[in-house]
């Protein structure tokens, strides 16, 4: 989509070398009818304020394409109209030639992977556990799982699911990604276990999360993956912000507390603007009585579930047992929802 006749004589040469048959449209008047079928849709930086004034509904596999010349991109515009990656030329030719190679008979996948994100409300929260939760449950569905730890300064979630001494590649050695990212490749380099496989921290001197890094990671899961957790750190960074974008569900889990749910409202108002479908989850106890209806109407949130205390998932988790593999209790009961509500899947025990 662009009325820039120079800009669209170069997306269409880079179309030609990907092998891609493309349809143009001069503004989104003339995208809407094919706007949410498109395999992927392709808008120009002349196009940003139009397609905000239209109002299109968001939709995955959106690029916002300009060029250098041009000057900088108006990046809150892109991320207004949920534009997940932001192209300019000549620097991103490679790159755009690969996305409409992808669009080929043959060559895109059959599925994309689900990005569910999850941060909590303040520390402790329990949001590292719901994500390794989510996860182990999605891959004893046999479904294709990726767990990523998001949060360089949290404890690690090879903790949570006792993976600490298990061999791979963690984010010290991917963090100088900046491109395509094979995704066979990747899942064959991480610590795996099953369908479940997991980027996570090394025990070194933290280190800064290049967005670029996140950005392939995320771009390869979605490709080689069908399910992808995100543990999210709660003050955010850039490498969070893509994570939180990218998501398809985003779960905010905050306990049953006054001071928590003062807390909370801070984190929903940074990252609420970077979330297509951000909800709640309240973990209890309450020790002041406090019920998750009034939290989820003080933070002015869907709530998507509750948590009851549980001692022997406590227990399970200081012995190294990976939340959810014993297949009981209220967090399996909520994970097992949540995935078959995420994925369509049908999976026992989910209600």
């Amino acid at each position: 989509m662009t009325s820039d006749a120079e800009l669209l004589e170069e997306l269409l040469r880079l179309a030609a070398a990907g092998g891609a048959e493309v349809e143009v449209a001069a503004d989104p008047a003339a995208a809407r009818s094919r706007w949410a079928a498109a395999p992927l849709v392709m808008v120009g930086t002349d196009q940003t304020q139009a397609c905000l004034r239209a109002r299109l509904p968001r939709r995955p596999r959106l690029v916002l394409v300009g060029q250098a010349r041009d000057g900088d991109p108006a990046w809150d515009l892109a991320e207004l109209i949920g534009a997940e990656h932001v192209a300019m030329l000549p620097a991103a030719e490679p790159w755009l030639v690969d996305r409409f190679a992808e669009t080929r008979p043959g060559q895109r996948p059959d599925t994309v992977g689900r990005v569910v994100a999850v941060l909590g409300g303040r520390g402790g929260a329990g949001a590292s556990v719901l994500a390794g939760g989510l996860a182990v449950t999605a891959a004893k569905a046999r479904l294709r799982t990726l767990l990523v730890d998001a949060d360089p300064l949290g404890g690690g979630l090879d903790l949570v699911l006792g993976w600490e001494e298990m061999q791979g590649l963690r984010w010290p050695a991917l963090t100088a990604a900046d491109g395509r990212v094979d995704a066979p490749a990747l899942v064959r380099a991480l610590p795996s276990r099953g369908d479940l496989v997991m980027l996570s921290w090394d025990r070194g001197d933290p280190l800064e999360l290049p967005a670029e890094a996140m950005a392939a990671t995320m771009d390869a899961a979605r490709r080689g993956r069908d399910v992808i957790v995100v543990d999210v750190p709660r003050q955010l960074d850039d490498a969070a912000v893509i994570a939180l974008q990218a998501a398809d569900r985003v779960y905010l889990v905050v306990p049953a507390e006054l001071r928590a749910t003062a807390a909370a409202a801070k984190v929903v108002k940074a990252a609420s603007p970077h979330c297509a479908d951000l909800s709640l989850i309240v973990r209890g106890p309450a020790p002041g009585g406090l019920k998750a209806r009034h939290v989820a109407r003080s933070l002015d949130l869907p709530l998507a579930g509750t948590l009851r205390p549980e001692p022997a998932l406590c227990r399970g988790l200081e012995r190294g047992e990976a939340p959810t593999s014993s297949g009981r209790g209220p967090l399996t009961s909520l994970c097992r929802r949540l995935i078959a509500d995420l994925t369509g899947a049908t999976l026992a025990g989910a209600a």
